[in-house]
């Protein structure tokens, strides 16, 4: 896997306020820790940092950071976005060793279209990542998975995925990844005429008692 470069710079000052002035100035504040060594406040600039984690590898690119002439090897673990604007706020890059494996996520690709969806089926995709163990160096960019035989009421798990050398899936093998469903059914509403037509015949057999009713009340003022 390719490997990119970092700049950071050192002597950040923890705190809300310290770290709303460095994203004024374009840095983003940030943290790097692991394999023993003390936890180091640093910034990196915001561009440098986008342009790092939209390689091909994407969250799970290779990152040496350069902490004062001091090259560490990174991956960043913990990302955190503003809510709305498409700017990083934080990041926690962790110190990894290439003969050491790690637990990453990585995104699938469905490819092609299920013979079940051209009958009509639903494509219905649970999940669109994976969990998976490997060394830094074997990390896969994606899980490409061919859904092209997959029938109506057709399901792919974990354990369908394909194969690759390097890498263990930490997944329930048995969990759905993506399925083919029967489209629902649409309920179809009563026509107006027929509720009409309800309302008359309930009318009809009204109307006797009625009669009956108003029998009764014209006798009863007879008898008085």
């Amino acid at each position: 896997m390719e490997q990119v470069s970092l700049r950071a710079r050192t002597g950040r000052v923890p705190g809300t306020r310290a770290s709303r002035r460095l994203r004024r100035e374009g840095q983003v504040p940030a943290v790097v820790y692991g394999h023993g060594m003390d936890p180091i406040s640093i910034a990196v600039d915001a561009r440098e940092l986008y342009a790092a984690l939209h390689t091909e590898a994407g969250l799970n690119a290779l990152i040496n950071l350069d902490v004062d002439g001091q090259e560490i090897l990174t991956m960043a673990r913990v990302v955190e976005r503003h809510p709305f604007r498409s700017e990083y706020r934080h990041v926690d890059f962790q110190k990894v060793s290439l003969s050491e494996t790690v637990t990453t996520e990585v995104p699938i690709h469905f490819e092609g279209e299920p013979v079940g969806v051209r009958e009509g089926g639903v494509l219905s995709p649970a999940r669109t990542s994976v969990m998976i163990e490997a060394l830094v160096t074997q990390i896969p960019s994606h899980i490409e998975v061919d859904i092209n035989d997959l029938e109506l009421g057709g399901v792919l798990r974990v354990a369908d995925l394909p194969q690759i050398e390097g890498v263990t899936y930490h997944e329930d093998p048995e969990e759905v990844v993506i399925s083919v469903t029967a489209p629902v059914a649409e309920e179809v509403e009563e026509a107006p005429e027929a509720e009409e037509g309800e309302e008359a015949e309930a009318a009809v057999s009204a109307e006797p008692e009625a009669e009956e009713a108003a029998e009764e009340g014209e006798e009863a003022s007879g008898e008085e």
